[in-house]
Parts: structure tokens; sequence; C-alpha cells
């Protein structure tokens, strides 16, 4: 079977999985590759962009590298090739525990329970809760939901589709990374540097293909491009930019604002400010629902993008 079928077979099965499954509770193996990502920096640090880059280099090509080796390594064996792309991509995508914990949080502010909801906002995104009331949680939990669709499922698609099995796991690794040294702490502001900005460079298709899918699937897609076009630029992320946008258009909410990171308070742009209403409660099952159809499209897309193209080499 061709490479190509592979994916698209292999892809649709490993999102499946995702759906049915979900994460596991232990053993993920996400978090290996952060427990092993951790080894090294412990081995690596110094206050220098240099060492920053050599983590990187290790941790994201090492995975990599195991993504090629076990390609080759069942290579002759369609099944066990379709087999190891599934796997692969339902480690990688993480769309079913984003929409588990973005309800979680939802069903606590519909039952009152603001810190209940304080309590399991960290499961979802970095925000400090403490500062935030029902409707800043709300907020918080739509945009998200935004920005990890494109991180936890759509840029994982596309690598898949550009690179096999390794596209992967090295997208995987890179956005981990990001997660865990990119962030501008005294620590990191260096040794994060390079982490940061490959990140950036991995997460540019995926952000602009689900800006699109959200468009398109969403209930205002006109509404959609329009907060695309005149807002995604003045977001300080220049790939959560264009979702957040895209998901506040096509909701019809608005999205950004001052936030709270570790005690560090941000002042961001109002998306989709000028045509958007405040996000509410009942809004995050609706960017949890627009979420999966942006996933589905996804995998469409990728899939029939890889049939095209070997299509037309082979």
């Amino acid at each position: 079977m061709r490479a190509d079928r592979v994916f698209a077979y292999g892809a649709t099965a490993g999102l499946l999985g995702d759906l049915f499954l979900g994460d596991p509770r232990r053993g993920h193996p996400v978090a290996a590759f952060g427990r092993a990502a951790g080894a090294v920096e412990r081995v690596l640090w110094r206050d220098h962009r240099g060492r920053g880059a050599l983590h990187t280099m290790v941790c994201a090509g090492g995975a990599v590298a195991l993504g090629a080796v076990a390609t080759r390594a069942v290579r002759t064996s369609t099944a066990a090739s379709v087999a190891l792309t599934a796997a692969a991509t339902w480690a990688v995508v993480g769309g079913t525990s984003l929409a588990r914990e973005a309800r979680a949080v939802g069903r606590a502010l519909e039952a009152g329970d603001v810190e209940g909801a304080r309590a399991r906002l960290p499961h979802l995104c970095g925000r400090d809760p403490q500062a935030l009331d029902a409707d800043g949680i709300a907020r918080a939990v739509v945009e998200s939901v935004a920005e990890n669709t494109s991180d936890a499922v759509v840029g994982a698609l596309v690598w898949g589709a550009v690179g096999g099995v390794p596209g992967l796991l090295g997208f995987r690794a890179v956005n981990t990374l990001d997660a865990m040294v990119g962030h501008r702490s005294p620590r990191y502001l260096r040794y994060g540097w390079a982490s940061a900005r490959l990140d950036d460079v991995a997460g540019w298709p995926g952000a602009r293909l689900t800006a699109v899918l959200a468009a398109v699937a969403g209930d205002d897609p006109r509404g959609a491009v329009r907060a695309w076009r005149a807002d995604a630029a003045r977001h300080p992320s220049p790939n959560a930019g264009p979702v957040e946008a895209s998901f506040a258009g096509a909701l019809g909410v608005r999205l950004g604002g001052t936030l709270s990171y570790a005690g560090r308070v941000e002042h961001r742009p109002v998306l989709n400010g000028g045509d958007g209403r405040a996000v509410r409660v009942a809004d995050i099952d609706r960017a949890v629902r627009l979420s999966r159809r942006v996933g589905w499209l996804a995998l469409g897309v990728s899939a029939a993008a890889r049939l095209l193209v070997k299509g037309r080499t082979s």
C-alpha cells in the first residue's frame, strides 16, 4: 500500500481512537517524552541560547529519529505501518482530553461553582484562576479550546501528512518543548528561545488551516474571516492570533483582553471586539463542538493533500 493511503487509514484510526479512548490516565507517551526532556534539561541547562538550542535539537531530533526508525522497521508490512501511524496519531492528538477538560469547567460554572471551575482551569491552560471571575474563566476556556485545536489536533495532522510518523512525533515534541521551556520566565528567556521560535515555525501551517476551517465550520463564516483579517496580527502570538480571532468571529464572541500568567498581567488586544459579545458559559460547549468539526475537517484536508501530492509525483 502506498504511504499516502497508510497515512489516511492510520490517521483516521488514530483520531477515532482518541475520540473513543481519550488519553490514558497513566503512562501517556507525551508525558514520558516530557520526563525525558526534563532529564536532558537538567544536564544541559545554562542561561544561554546555544544550550537551549542544543536541548531542542536533542529532544525534537530524538523524537523524529524514533519515528523514522519505527517506520523503517515496519515498512514491509502494510498492516503494521497503518497500526504504527494509528498509534502515533492517537498518542499526539488530544482533542478528547481538551473537550473533556473544557466541559468539566463549563459544568462547574453552570452549577455556580466558581471555585470548582478555578480548580479545574489549570488542567486546561496556564492562567491564574484566582484572578478570574466566572466570565473570565469562560473566556479563558474558549480561548484555550481555540488555540489547542491547532496545537493538539490540526498541527499534528498537517505534519503527519508531510512527514508521516516522524512528522507526527516531531510536531508533538516541538509543541511540548515550547510548553515546558518556551515561556518568558527568567529561567527560560534565553534557554527556551530556540524551542519557542521552532514552535512558531512548526505551528504556522496548522494555525492557518485551523483558522480557515473554523470559518468554514462555524456559525458565521464571514464574521470569522472579518475578525481574522482585522485582529489576528494584533495578537502577540503569530499562530494563536489567527486561530483565536477566527474562532471569535465564528462564535460571535469577544476574546482577548486583560489576563494574568504566574502573577504577570498582560493586556492583550480584544479580538472581534466590534461585532462580538461577551463570552457566556454556553459558548464553551459551542467552542468544543466547533473544535471537533475543525479536527475532522483537518483530517480530510491533510489526507486528501497527501493523496494528491503523492499521486502527482508517482
